[in-house]
């Protein structure tokens, strides 16, 4: 289970604000990027808290109510649209959001804990912690409030093209999601930029 440890170590070496940092929805052919940052008071706990990816979606609805509902903890949020994923790429698109997420914080001094490797040229003092959702508990907030914020956009989008069933895989590649690729011909949410879509013939939305 993730901890404070990190955090710490980090407010050890001078550092006096801790961010966890986090993404979710690299990988999908639709939707956006969100990324999310986290200030964690010190000595918090929650005994569900870790990898949003090892819980289940009620678990982490659940956490993300407890984390808005505690007005000690601090959060940014952004999401980076598929326009600008098409544009810059995934990866830049990616540390972009996070970087604006960082920025909604309203933290100049900020020092990042960011899931994965570290960032080049991040505009905050930061370091990368691969699997730190997993470890640390800022990164793992981060996380949840990243996934979960993803899931309940896809669900909107679920409502304006229900042909797709994006509730059901939130924008990632599964066998239903490319045969409807194929069947109806992309979105204006899909990622033109992504393979599986660029290569379909049919135009887009």
């Amino acid at each position: 289970m993730p901890d404070f440890e990190h955090e710490l170590v980090a407010m050890g070496k001078g550092h006096q604000v801790i961010a966890g940092v986090d993404e979710a929805g690299r990988g999908p052919l639709a939707g956006p990027v969100s990324a999310a940052a986290v200030i964690l008071p010190e000595g918090f706990t929650h005994p569900l808290l870790n990898d949003s990816k090892k819980l289940s979606e009620k678990k982490r609805e659940q956490i993300y109510e407890d984390l808005m509902a505690d007005k000690s903890i601090r959060w940014g949020h952004s999401y980076a649209e598929v326009e600008e994923i098409d544009e810059i790429n995934i990866l830049k698109a990616t540390h972009a959001a996070m970087a604006r997420a960082v920025k909604a914080l309203g933290e100049p001094g900020v020092y990042c804990l960011i899931d994965g490797l570290a960032v080049p040229n991040f505009p905050f003092g930061s370091e990368g912690l691969v699997k730190g959702d997993g470890k640390s508990l800022s990164i793992a907030a981060a996380s949840i409030i990243a996934k979960v914020s993803r899931d309940r956009k896809m669900l909107e989008y679920a409502q304006e093209f229900p042909e797709y069933s994006f509730e059901k895989h939130k924008g990632y590649g599964t066998k239903a999601h490319l045969e409807a690729l194929q069947n109806h011909g992309p979105t204006r949410i899909h990622r033109r930029s992504f393979a599986p879509v660029s290569q379909l013939s049919l135009p887009l939305d």
